[in-house]
């Protein structure tokens, strides 16, 4: 069974021994912008044995330049998996649209800062625009928690 704001909603994994929970996570340290529509900042699938599957959505930033959004990106995401007990190691695969793949090596020094343990898989593309005009990078991650 799935949850999102306390009301009921079909699993998104479809496997009736994994429970979703999409819940807003408890106040974390950073600020992370409000989702715009009906949708949790973080899905949480319990999974069979103990451990969890988290999946964030795609979190975006201020900022004057890309460094400082990436920076601010990446920060939110290590609070958001903060408020679900788990920690930048526990990533197994983080997303990243840029509006310009050229600053890519910007971008890479700063989720080095974040990434220092064994690096998670990755795809990273370049978008004409992610949904705010402002924002240079949009960045989606994948954790899984142990049991």
């Amino acid at each position: 069974m799935a949850t999102a704001h306390g009301s009921s909603a079909a699993s998104a994994v479809g496997d009736p021994d994994r429970t979703c929970h999409a819940v807003h996570p408890r106040q974390p340290r950073r600020r992370a912008f409000a989702p715009p529509g009906p949708y949790s900042q973080v899905a949480r699938v319990e999974l069979p044995g103990g451990g969890a599957l988290l999946q964030l959505s795609g979190q975006i930033a201020e900022g004057v330049d890309l460094t400082a959004q990436s920076r601010d990106v990446m920060e939110t995401v290590v609070a958001l998996l903060a408020a679900h007990g788990a920690t930048p190691d526990d990533i197994v695969h983080i997303r990243s649209y840029l509006t310009d793949i050229a600053q890519l090596p910007q971008y890479a020094a700063v989720r080095r800062e974040f990434l220092t343990g064994i690096p998670p898989t990755s795809t990273t593309v370049e978008v004409s625009r992610p949904f705010r005009p402002e924002a240079l990078i949009e960045v989606e991650v994948v954790a899984v928690l142990g049991g």
